[in-house]
């Protein structure tokens, strides 16, 4: 089961999936105000995590989340544990100090237009500070979540739900201790969020349960070190 990031779609673990091969059965729902899920609020929390439970039914299953989507994940694991086989967290935006947060919902309040696809796509470049991604692999998956409009390329998603997402990332998350569940946490090493914070209160909770991987890249690791990424999943998985 695998959770985007705020600005993004499930059609960012595509490439995850094809790694990973015939051996795992990927789910990845567009979070609400993203894709093609509902615009309308409340997109609080609470209810990207009743969303996404009511969509798939109960199960027991990995769960995989990038950035925010780690947020909803780890949710997720604290409210329905027996639900939760392991967990894989992507550069997660667990608990976000408050100047960065609010730095990230005042640029997210700017309204993403471009005159061309190209143009997205570079500006996507300089927006991430991707440092290792392809532009081909980053092209291929933003077919699918950019739309041509009558003013414009723009990105389907709404920009009130992601200013939102960041003010709820500056809210402590639940205890460590309550989610006692295997689980893989992947670092991108020149991401510009830091886990710094957490990692020696998240490992004094779980102890060994909790693995940790560095990979080379920024936040988005599965655009700045996909193979690495996905190596590390399958490790963990296998």
């Amino acid at each position: 089961m695998c959770l985007h990031g705020v600005t993004g779609w499930g059609g960012h673990f595509a490439g995850l999936a094809e790694r990973l091969g015939a051996a795992y059965r990927v789910l990845a729902p567009d979070l609400l105000g993203h894709g093609d899920s509902p615009r309308e609020p409340p997109w609080r929390i609470d209810q990207h995590v009743e969303s996404v439970a009511a969509s798939i039914g109960q199960g027991r299953r990995t769960w995989v989340g990038h950035s925010f989507g780690g947020r909803v994940a780890f949710e997720h694991a604290a409210a329905r544990p027996d639900e939760v086989e392991r967990l894989v967290l992507l550069d997660p935006a667990i608990f976000v100090p408050g100047h960065v947060a609010l730095l990230s919902a005042e640029n997210a309040r700017a309204e993403r237009r471009y005159a061309s696809f190209d143009e997205a796509i570079e500006r996507r470049f300089d927006e991430s500070q991707l440092h290792r991604a392809d532009r081909d692999l980053v092209a291929a998956e933003l077919q699918g979540h950019l739309e041509e409009t009558a003013d414009g390329w723009r990105y389907r998603y709404s920009q009130a739900a992601v200013v939102t997402a960041y003010g709820d990332v500056a809210v402590p998350p639940p205890p460590f201790a309550a989610v006692r569940i295997p689980t893989l946490l992947v670092l991108g090493e020149d991401s510009y969020l830091s886990y710094d914070h957490l990692l020696d209160a998240h490992r004094k909770a779980v102890g060994d349960l909790l693995q940790v991987v560095t990979v080379p890249g920024g936040h988005t690791v599965l655009w700045d070190a996909p193979s690495e990424t996905a190596r590390a999943i399958a490790d963990f998985l296998a």
